[in-house]
């Protein structure tokens, strides 16, 4: 699957509106961070807004941008930058708060309104927000993100982006090309981490979500990436952890064997270490394929534990089978109800 089809197949196959957001932050090659802290001030601003100016939107953007600086000094990877160099004057406090509304205002939306519905060099059929800076000096929130934000997905967007953020940025801090960042999975915690300095770059959850479009991998049911939810996920092995540490050559705990599970799913006795149905493993081949063809920090990793070509990663997943086919005589599992497809 090429980055065309990808995306397409995201976006497109099974259209809604989370799906159209979710690609805009998810599918994208990304420069600087302004994207990600955009989307978090429209999920801030967006609920009962109609027209907001850059002087409104300026600030739950820029500290956004502020907060971030603060733990990871480089968020692009430009040079030099008057917008962020007023946040840093922020943080230092040699800078007040309309100071940096009013920098914010006149530098930080250069380029990111312009930039935020495109995808794969074209727009998404929705858009959030009209751009009215040259009528009104500012955008104007549409009734579909109003509907996202009613609709209950708030949370999990603004935690998604959040997620996608700290993996961008933890790329850029290490210094380190994005084709040499590759993370190990910590199950206690179910953290990513980067192993080599054991720097934590974000939870499994918020991780892998997006890409799930908010269901569960095996159900479909919609689930929760924040503790303490009713319907809150659990992050499970597709092919079963005491089948490692290898299976089908590739480590047990890789990114590429990890999903988002609802509690009943992943908690059904009977399913335990049998092996997964064969749908599930071409689920998981999908779910990969967006996640590598979304310029996605985690894409070496991936293509390191699986392989470089669509055909390598498909055959490392049907060894994964065979290997925890042949160890027991246990049938496939399967969820008991399954709901429509939602990726």
């Amino acid at each position: 699957m090429d980055r065309a089809d990808a995306v397409a197949r995201f976006a497109y196959e099974v259209p809604s509106l989370d799906a159209y957001w979710r690609a805009i932050v998810l599918f994208g090659q990304n420069v600087a961070s302004y994207k990600f802290a955009l989307a978090g001030a429209l999920l801030e601003v967006g609920a009962d807004a109609e027209l907001v100016t850059l002087d409104v939107l300026a600030l739950p953007f820029a500290t956004r941008v502020a907060e971030h600086l603060r733990t990871h000094d480089k968020q692009g990877t430009f040079q030099k930058s008057q917008f962020l160099d007023a946040c840093r004057a922020f943080n230092s406090g040699e800078l007040d708060t309309e100071g940096l509304r009013a920098k914010t205002a006149r530098l930080g939306f250069q380029n990111v309104i312009d930039a935020f519905h495109i995808v794969d060099q074209s727009e998404v059929p929705q858009r959030f927000f009209i751009d009215e800076r040259k009528t009104n000096k500012g955008v104007r929130i549409t009734d579909h993100l109003r509907e996202l934000l009613d609709d209950g997905h708030g949370p999990n967007l603004r935690d998604e982006a959040e997620a996608r953020w700290r993996l961008v940025e933890t790329a850029w801090e290490l210094n380190l090309p994005r084709h040499l960042l590759t993370v190990e999975f910590e199950p206690e915690t179910a953290t990513l981490l980067v192993p080599r300095r054991r720097t934590t770059i974000t939870g499994a959850r918020p991780a892998l979500n997006g890409y799930q479009k908010g269901h569960c991998f095996y159900c479909f049911t919609a689930i929760e990436i924040a503790s303490g939810a009713a319907t809150t996920c659990q992050v499970d092995h597709l092919f079963p952890w005491s089948a490692g540490p290898l299976v089908g050559g590739a480590p047990v705990d890789g990114v590429w064997n990890l999903v988002l599970a609802c509690a009943r799913c992943n908690s059904w006795h009977e399913k335990s270490d049998r092996p997964p149905h064969q749908r599930y493993v071409e689920r998981l081949n999908i779910r990969n394929e967006y996640l590598i063809s979304s310029y996605h920090p985690l894409r070496p990793t991936l293509m390191a534990q699986t392989g470089d070509s669509p055909s390598e990663r498909s055959a490392t997943l049907k060894r994964a089978l065979d290997d925890v086919s042949v160890r027991g005589a246990r049938a496939p599992w399967v969820a008991p109800e399954e709901l429509h497809p939602a990726f």
